[in-house]
């Protein structure tokens, strides 16, 4: 038989096969249908936790003659988790200024930093009335805690304690504004990088501006040296709000320095990894993720009464003995609320 002939006969073989095999075509895939009930217990389960929760809080007064569970704060946590579903819901479309400041979403964390601010370091403010309630202004704070935890806790006071609350725009070393993560979480809460042009097109919006003139090294010092205040540099601060036409509101902060008690500086590691300083704290880094839990101090802070730099004509922000004479006033004005405001406090934790 030929090669020709024996392949015509495969292919006719397997044509008889092929239709004598039955074709088995799989079920089309159903979507499973949730029961109606079920979908109404989905919708309406948040709002039967909350209420049994509430039932086991009045019967817990009931019998132990005190609040156990706070609704309130129960209240909030929920308004968070709902906040945040709807914002997922806003898609790539959102609103951001051209630092990358998404307001709405910085307002939703408020919930959270409301916790920190009144119930783990429970911040007692006062002057907050010394910030304008509109226009344009220069906040200038000592810097303290290994992480910035002070500009949050600023920006908190703002919405928590001032009648007509305000967003503050914090300025951070560019050093953070370099890390992947760190710098968009940054930028979308309303910092920027600590740069006069950057300052000034702020102020000139009207912006409350946050600034640590003690940068780094106010953040990286040592717990022997907590509470002096570091140098203000050249005064930088000072020409900007000169030629912005912006008071200076000085504010002292007692109660960062604690968080993380920082009893030496592992320089060559720092080195390593390119930062301006790597802390050993009693916790950090022997317990891990947990030594960077802050320790829930007492904190205070005082707004001062303004430094009306706008009343000075713009060119004498060249003149650097002026400059360097308010910079000391701003910094003398701070370190002495610190003192002050030390005195007042009873205890480290209380």
């Amino acid at each position: 038989m030929s090669v020709a002939r024996a392949d015509s006969l495969d292919s006719k073989e397997l044509r008889r096969r092929s239709r004598k095999a039955k074709v088995v075509t799989p079920p089309p895939s159903r979507r499973l249908r949730v029961p109606k009930p079920i979908r109404r217990l989905q919708r309406q389960a948040p709002m039967y936790a909350v209420q049994g929760l509430s039932a086991l809080s009045t019967r817990l007064r009931e019998m132990t003659g005190r609040d156990v569970i706070d609704m309130n704060r129960v209240m909030e946590i929920v308004q968070f988790v709902y906040q945040q579903r709807q914002l997922a819901s806003r898609g790539p479309d959102y609103v951001v200024d051209e630092f990358g400041f998404d307001a709405q979403w910085t307002e939703s964390l408020l919930t959270l930093f409301n916790v920190m601010y009144r119930d783990y370091w429970r911040v007692e403010t006062t002057g907050i009335e010394n910030v304008p309630a509109t226009g344009r202004a220069l906040l200038v704070a000592n810097h303290a805690g290994v992480l910035p935890w002070d500009g949050t806790m600023i920006k908190t006071a703002m919405f928590a304690e001032h009648a007509h609350p305000r967003h503050v725009r914090a300025l951070v070393a560019s050093l953070f504004m370099g890390m992947p993560m760190l710098s968009w979480f940054l930028r979308r809460t309303g910092q920027t990088v600590g740069h006069p042009d950057d300052t000034r097109r702020l102020l000139d919006r009207d912006e409350l501006v946050l600034v640590f003139p003690e940068g780094v090294k106010g953040t990286g010092k040592q717990f022997k040296d907590r509470y002096r205040l570091r140098r203000f540099g050249r005064g930088g601060f000072v020409a900007t709000a000169i030629r912005a036409g912006a008071p200076i509101i000085p504010i002292s902060v007692v109660g960062s320095e604690e968080i993380y008690p920082m009893v030496a500086d592992a320089s060559p590691i720092a080195r390593l990894f390119g930062l301006p300083y790597f802390p050993i704290t009693p916790m950090w880094p022997w317990l891990g993720a947990l030594g960077m839990i802050p320790l829930p101090s007492k904190w205070r802070i005082q707004f001062h009464p303004p430094v009306h730099t706008e009343l000075i004509a713009a060119e004498s922000a060249e003149d650097q003995s002026l400059v360097m004479t308010i910079s000391d006033e701003v910094r003398n004005t701070i370190q002495k609320g610190v003192y002050e405001n030390l005195k007042l406090r009873r205890g480290v934790f209380v």
